[in-house]
């Protein structure tokens, strides 16, 4: 599937901001079934050129200082992207969860480093005993660890309410646990906490839903602005696969990517230190769209 993307954020600030830098993580970049045929990122004002990067975990940056006064800025991503559909393994093939969890611990045969840096708490996926009760009744004993993810995903999707009004960005994991509702970024922290709470390595995605339109059979939640899902480790020979909680499916060609890490905090789309400003207000637009 072929797409095109657009995504504008927009911040109004009561008085002026003297200076501001900002760190982006909005540039796509190529992958396994992602490739990227262009992507641009515009900043109002634009300040200084944008300087690129590559974080900790492979992601593309951009860091943006702007050091004249300005009561509003914008920046939108543009960019066309091919995204190839993906086919699950069969459930049942993959191991035994408590395998990989010994192969991320360190007996057995050894795997990739980089697994085991999400399987520890992060500081907005922190496991306490009713989250990793929940993540328990899935992971029973012997059960292939992508059936157990997926049954995991479909429970979360089934007993969470999906609810933008009941939590904000940086709200407890625990608390949504509490209330039993939140939005796709809460879904991906609770189902990677409950993951990690049983020693098995999950991480945090951050990219895009296809925009639905008139006339879809499909519906899917989490179109409206960047979304969030979950990627689980499934051992050496399968990999990282991704699941969406917030609409109880297996990622194929209706998502784009753009970063993972171990939770939004690290690789959430704009962060920034500003100098005055006061309070400010945030408007987001998302449009992911075939290209027809």
């Amino acid at each position: 599937m072929k797409y095109r993307l657009r995504h504008t954020t927009s911040y109004s600030y009561s008085w002026a901001v003297d200076m501001s830098h900002h760190l982006l993580h909005l540039a796509l970049q190529d992958g396994e079934r992602q490739t990227v045929r262009d992507c641009r990122i515009v900043t109002a004002p634009e300040g200084g050129r944008i300087t690129e990067g590559i974080d900790h975990f492979g992601n593309r940056t951009g860091y943006l200082a702007i050091e004249e006064p300005h009561t509003r800025f914008d920046v939108e991503l543009t960019a066309e992207v091919e995204v190839l559909p993906f086919t699950p393994p069969d459930m049942a093939a993959t191991p035994a969860w408590e395998k990989v969890r010994a192969a991320l611990n360190g007996d057995g045969i050894p795997e990739a480093s980089a697994p085991c840096e999400f399987v520890l708490d992060s500081p907005l996926a922190v496991a306490n005993k009713a989250i990793s009760d929940y993540g328990a009744v899935s992971l029973t004993p012997q059960r292939p660890i992508l059936a157990a993810a997926r049954e995991l995903t479909t429970r979360i999707n089934k007993d969470f309410r999906y609810d933008p009004t009941a939590t904000e960005v940086f709200t407890p994991v625990a608390e949504a646990m509490e209330k039993r509702a939140g939005v796709c970024q809460d879904f991906a922290h609770l189902q990677i906490a409950m993951l990690r709470a049983h020693g098995l390595a999950a991480r945090y995605v951050s990219g895009y839903i296809r925009t639905m339109q008139p006339g879809d059979k499909a519906d899917l939640r989490g179109f409206d602005a960047s979304h969030a899902w979950v990627s689980v480790w499934c051992g050496e020979e399968f990999g990282w696969i991704d699941l969406d909680p917030t609409n109880n499916l297996i990622v194929s060609e209706d998502h784009v990517t753009t970063a993972v890490g171990r939770d939004y905090s690290d690789i959430s789309p704009v962060r920034g230190v500003v100098l005055g400003g006061g309070p400010h207000r945030v408007n987001v637009a998302v449009e992911l769209l075939p290209l027809t």
